[in-house]
């Protein structure tokens, strides 16, 4: 579950990306549930449309497209819009996938996890949590949202989805710090950085 996928090109949409082409090679059959591609500008990329469920084919990968809420990278309400739509379809369309092993969801944005927890227990299958930033601390520390009733109650929510993943992903060592410091048991904790192909370069002669 991520609502940022190639043609995208920001940082969540090329990390889970190059991790499924990965899985794909290591004989794993892998579906994407995704949006259509729109971010930052909140516009449709050539070629594809806001339907309520499309699937193509992308480096071996399942990808399945679901409808949602489109707008631009800016405006807490509408982006808020944006993510609780991909929550409610998103779901909808894993539930009705083929028999799967696990369910994984990347955050940010929370409620792709909420999904991908939900489709977990109904499916009951374990369930993964690659968290890629603090969310939602991080649109505090940017100026989106001001410390609140709201705040607090996205905080709980963040915690809740910790306590009952089967593991969470981390993206730094910080990460890892921060959860356990907040009581999410750190047995379930590894940390998995970013990282690089090296057989994607050669060496260069010296000049």
């Amino acid at each position: 579950m991520t609502e940022n996928f190639p043609p995208e090109t920001n940082a969540a949409a090329t990390r889970v990306f190059e991790r499924a082409v990965y899985w794909v090679e290591w004989g794993h059959e892998v579906t994407i549930i995704t949006c259509a591609p729109n971010f930052p500008e909140g516009k449709l990329y050539n070629g594809y449309k806001n339907l309520w469920y499309q699937t193509e084919k992308m480096s071996g990968i399942t990808v399945v497209r679901v409808k949602t809420y489109i707008s631009a990278n800016q405006g807490i309400f509408r982006r808020s819009l944006d993510f609780f739509s991909f929550l409610v379809t998103g779901f909808w369309a894993g539930v009705f996938q083929d028999k799967h092993d696990v369910v994984a969801a990347t955050s940010p944005q929370i409620f792709a996890a909420v999904a991908g927890r939900a489709i977990g227990v109904i499916r009951k299958t374990p369930f993964v949590l690659e968290l890629g930033d603090m969310w939602p601390i991080s649109i505090v520390a940017v100026g989106l949202m001001k410390k609140g009733l709201i705040l607090r109650l996205m905080e709980k929510l963040e915690l809740l989805l910790y306590h009952h993943s089967s593991y969470v992903i981390a993206l730094t060592n910080a990460f890892k710090k921060n959860l356990v410091g907040r009581g999410v048991a750190e047995s379930k904790i590894h940390v998995v950085r970013n990282g690089v192909d090296l057989n994607r370069y050669s060496q260069s002669p010296k000049n």
